[in-house]
């Protein structure tokens, strides 16, 4: 399963942790992507994406159905 907004792109960011001693571990900073439901009125069905949170927001202003055209448009699936 990827870890990758459908939407906005968002991916896991990586980095270091640096202690108190100035020790660096490598860290991976993952975004906050949940599942959710959207319901698509001209094709009267629910749409399950795998999105950020910050894309539910852009869903929310944008729409639905303009999200899915660009979605369709760079070929993912949904």
């Amino acid at each position: 399963m990827s870890t990758r907004c459908k939407v906005t792109g968002k991916k896991p960011l990586y980095g270091n942790k640096v202690s108190h001693s100035n020790r660096k571990t490598r860290m991976r900073q993952m975004p906050n992507l949940q599942y959710h439901r959207f319901w698509v009125p001209e094709e009267k069905r629910w749409v399950r994406l795998r999105v950020s949170t910050r894309a539910i927001k852009i869903i929310a202003k944008r729409g639905i159905r303009k999200v899915l055209k660009e979605l369709h448009a760079a070929g993912e699936a949904a």
